[in-house]
């Protein structure tokens, strides 16, 4: 019996009381407030459950097997753990004293599924013109930037917009901690790594950002930017790298520019403020906005904005292509909401023809010159 199945059956064991969300797929996440009380997400609303850990001890024993098997260490010196499942689900667990009320582990599930954007047309989360929109702007190698709350379904979004990728392409992936899943065989993913108990080993996603430069990659998609790496990833999409996403946590398109902004001024470089915002005006193409509902728990594209440079205030110009218009509820007591174009053209409308591209256009012509 191999090293990897002993610790995929002990964490099996540990885990016992959860098992059954992990293995219900209707469950997106699992939120463990204490060995007593358990939480977990259904289709967008959460749910006190009857399950438990026999004890706070036990709880903590699953914590240190799961950091176990990924090679990591969690005690009152390092009271925080991000890992993963076997089955590739994130674990973000904080340990006593940092966790008041007992130990706290939330799990989010992994999508066995690559989700595309015919999936969240389905889904009701997105109009088939603005499905259409962006897979055009895909192929047209625009930086997208793919903005939302916690929650919102950012990361599972960005996976769906990378299958409008070419197959052909050679894509470099960088995250925090791996998710995403894409459908292109040409696929490199790098994964940062937090230092051992002597400091040694540490990978940022910034490292990897400039690592992957030198792997001649045609897209480069990050997960998340958190810091400074933003700079490194504003530069490359000015520089050459052209078709990059990303996620931002932000309320709204013009929030989501200045938060990139300021993750940019926190890199070693030391930059003008003017600067920064206007490389971040020039590598940003469009915002994809996100919003979960509290109402009935959906996740939906609220909004698709282009960012169209500064104006003479050095202030960010942006124009909305698509914007989302409630217009019920469904039998079934959930939110029906269309994304409809708002009649303005984008400033890159000649470019679907310039690439050949008119003859997939059905339901966007409009939007684009010739």
């Amino acid at each position: 019996m191999s090293r990897e199945t002993i610790f995929e059956a002990s964490l099996d064991y540990f885990l016992r009381p959860v098992r059954r969300f992990l293995e219900d797929d209707t469950v997106t996440e699992i939120m463990v407030n204490g060995y007593d009380e358990i939480y977990i997400e259904r289709r967008g609303r959460q749910e006190l459950t009857d399950a438990r850990f026999p004890s706070d001890d036990a709880l903590l024993s699953a914590v240190h097997n799961v950091a176990q098997y990924v090679g990591r260490e969690i005690d009152r010196d390092r009271p925080i753990l991000d890992a993963r499942l076997p089955d590739g689900s994130r674990v973000h667990a904080v340990i006593p004293p940092s966790a008041r009320r007992g130990t706290y582990v939330t799990i989010r599930k992994f999508q066995r599924d690559i989700l595309d954007l015919a999936d969240f047309l389905r889904l009701g989360s997105i109009s088939d013109p603005a499905r259409e929109f962006l897979e055009t702007c895909v192929r047209l190698r625009k930086n997208i930037l793919v903005s939302g709350g916690t929650g919102t379904g950012k990361t599972t979004f960005l996976n769906a917009l990378s299958t409008a990728i070419p197959a052909d392409e050679r894509i470099v992936v960088i995250e925090d901690s791996s998710e995403l899943k894409l459908a292109q065989e040409h696929t490199l993913y790098l994964e940062a790594q937090k230092a051992d108990a002597w400091g040694r080993g540490e990978l940022t996603i910034r490292q990897l950002f400039v690592a992957s430069l030198r792997m001649r990659p045609d897209r480069i998609i990050v997960g998340e930017v958190r810091g400074g790496e933003a700079l490194d990833m504003v530069q490359s999409m000015i520089s050459g790298h052209s078709g990059s996403m990303t996620t931002v946590h932000a309320n709204s398109a013009r929030d989501a520019l200045v938060r990139l902004e300021t993750l940019s001024l926190m890199s070693d470089v030391q930059l003008p403020v003017y600067v920064a915002r206007a490389q971040v005006a020039s590598a940003i193409h469009l915002i994809v906005q996100l919003a979960r509902f509290a109402e009935d728990g959906s996740r939906k594209i609220t909004r698709i904005t282009e960012a169209c440079g500064l104006d003479a205030g050095e202030r960010f110009v942006l124009r909305e292509l698509f914007v989302s218009k409630l217009a019920g509820r469904g039998k079934d007591g959930r939110l029906i909401a269309d994304l409809v174009p708002t009649g303005e053209k984008p400033s890159f409308a000649s470019e679907a023809a310039e690439h050949g591209l008119e003859g997939s256009l059905r339901l966007t012509r409009a939007l684009w010159d010739g």
